[in-house]
């Protein structure tokens, strides 16, 4: 019996089923990973599957197993591993298949195969799916670039998504939604973050402004490396988040309160004795004493609040830019008056927004250059206000979740569309586009990032949170260039809306493309 095998039979458990193997000692992690290294360049499949069955662990574990052992190899030896066997390079009807069931329709390795076997397609069992995956994977890159070495002006929207406890650190452009890098990381520190968007600049996309939230090795990296870059705290995360759940608590606490209220008033009826009576006159007096300080001060936190939020609008009710210190003068206003309200939980919240307060607005400047840009362009001054307005109505609409909120956020914008279209005549649609396109540069909040986080998140489910970089690379070049169905962005990729050239083929003759370059690329060497 060789030692792979002895090492297998003490560690059999149901086959079924995939846990933590804690127990597993070195010697069995090595000979785990030699084996399935092994079968990847011979082109042996069931291997892979064969393992994870034997020792109770995941395809993926014994991939990663494979892939550290290959780059410690190639560090240690100065060795160049030739490149694993396989079928990746071939445009074949199962790979197109495969792919599309991957990652348009989200399935499971599990489900793929099942569907592959049920219609006869290709090679279908598990290893060979999963490795397949692997491979192309293996050949995308993790970081967007530039066409023919140019040079673009893009938004960092910077942020960390987690499989597990591990971060996965990602950079979208918030205007187009195209993904500029993605990575698995072990850590999140300053540094990098710093490598991060080095690798992005290296690659022709150059940072007009940051936004990110107050992550600690985000904002060190900021200071270090992108200095001379604005950066725009998340303004959901710096405000709505840290104080829109106390709106929830303070109204269900007065609605408790009144519930109490009720109680001890419907009990005096039943009180016969005068000392009965006047106990319950007291306990109804001191609840509604109560009642009436708990929504005094729910009242007054949410007017407090809503003030706050109406602070960080960019522009006024009929159009103007507002200004910036006079914003911030309010808000701060606002959170002295919020200290007030004498709720000690809340110290916190207020301290962290007032910390950030002089970062928090600075997207306001960023609009007074794009106004300026527009009145450039447009003499009319009323046609951009009206625009402007109509513009904020629909960020609005986009926010908002309450069939009541979007529709009068809807009919509002409705209204200023039609008073420019008034003004501008026939020049109308064109200036419109022109309009909103260049104030969709106003970025306030990393809300994209759930966006393509709700993409990622299915992936991750499938594969218990044990994601690999060469699944993130295929996730983000379908992302970028998969065609969106609904929304503002309806009918255009991500990518075509971030070059401003025509996508003319499908994603997956795209992928291929790219694979074959990179495939030849690499032989050539």
């Amino acid at each position: 019996m060789n030692t792979l095998e002895s090492l297998s039979k003490k560690t059999e458990i149901n086959p079924n089923h995939f846990i933590r193997r804690h127990d597993l000692l070195p010697a069995a992690r090595l000979s785990i990973a030699c084996t399935a290294l092994a079968a990847m360049f011979s082109g042996s499949w069931g291997v892979i599957t064969d393992l994870s069955r034997k020792f109770n662990i995941s395809r993926t574990f014994v991939y990663m197993s494979a892939a550290a052992l290959k780059e410690t190899g190639s560090v240690a030896f100065g060795y160049d591993f030739p490149e694993p066997a396989g079928i990746v390079e071939e445009d074949t009807f199962s790979n197109r298949f495969m792919l599309a069931l991957r990652l348009e329709g989200q399935c499971s390795i599990e489900s793929i195969s099942n569907i592959m076997k049920a219609f006869d397609i290709g090679h279908s069992s598990v290893g060979s799916i999963s490795q397949n995956l692997h491979e192309f994977g293996s050949l995308l890159p993790n970081t967007l670039t530039t066409d023919n070495n140019e040079i673009q002006l893009v938004i960092y929207l910077s942020d960390e998504i987690f499989a597990k406890k591990r971060p996965i650190l990602i950079t979208v452009d918030p205007i187009s939604s195209a993904i500029l890098k993605i990575e698995l990381s072990e850590t999140r520190t300053s540094k990098d973050w710093e490598e991060h968007w080095e690798a992005i600049e290296n690659n022709g996309y150059i940072a007009e402004y940051l936004v990110c939230d107050e992550g600690k090795g985000l904002g060190s990296a900021h200071k270090k490396y992108l200095g001379d870059v604005i950066r725009q705290p998340d303004t959901y995360h710096a405000a709505a988040h840290q104080l829109g759940k106390w709106s929830g608590i303070l109204e269900n606490s007065a609605y408790k309160a009144i519930e109490k209220e009720y109680d001890a008033y419907n009990k005096l009826d039943s009180a016969r004795s005068d000392s009965v009576i006047n106990k319950r006159i007291e306990e109804y007096e001191k609840a509604k004493t109560i009642a009436e300080s708990k929504i005094e001060l729910a009242e007054n936190f949410i007017f407090i609040y809503h003030c706050i939020l109406s602070e960080l609008a960019v522009f006024d009710q009929k159009g103007n830019l507002r200004d910036r210190n006079e914003a911030e003068m309010s808000i701060e206003a606002a959170l002295s008056l919020m200290e007030e309200l004498d709720i000690k939980k809340l110290k916190v919240p207020v301290s962290k927004i007032r910390r950030i307060l002089p970062e928090l607005l600075a997207y306001f400047d960023i609009a007074e250059s794009i106004v300026k840009e527009l009145r450039g362009f447009i003499s009319d001054e009323e046609a951009i206000k009206g625009l402007c307005l109509a513009w904020q109505w629909n960020k609005g609409l986009i926010k908002n979740k309450k069939a009541a909120a979007r529709r009068y956020c809807a009919e509002n914008e409705k209204y200023c569309l039609e008073f420019a279209e008034g003004l501008l005549q026939e020049e109308y649609e064109a200036v419109k586009e022109r309009v909103y396109k260049e104030l969709d540069r106003i970025v306030q909040s990393s809300a994209l990032v759930e966006c393509i986080n709700s993409i990622i998140r299915p992936y991750l489910n499938g594969s218990k949170n044990n994601i690999t970089q060469e699944t993130l690379n295929l996730i983000m070049f379908y992302h970028n260039h998969r065609r969106y169905k609904s929304g503002k962005r309806k009918g255009k990729t991500p990518w075509e809306i971030l070059t401003g050239k025509k996508q003319e083929k499908h994603w997956i003759d795209l992928l291929f493309d790219v694979v074959k370059e990179r495939k030849s690329s690499s032989l050539s060497i």
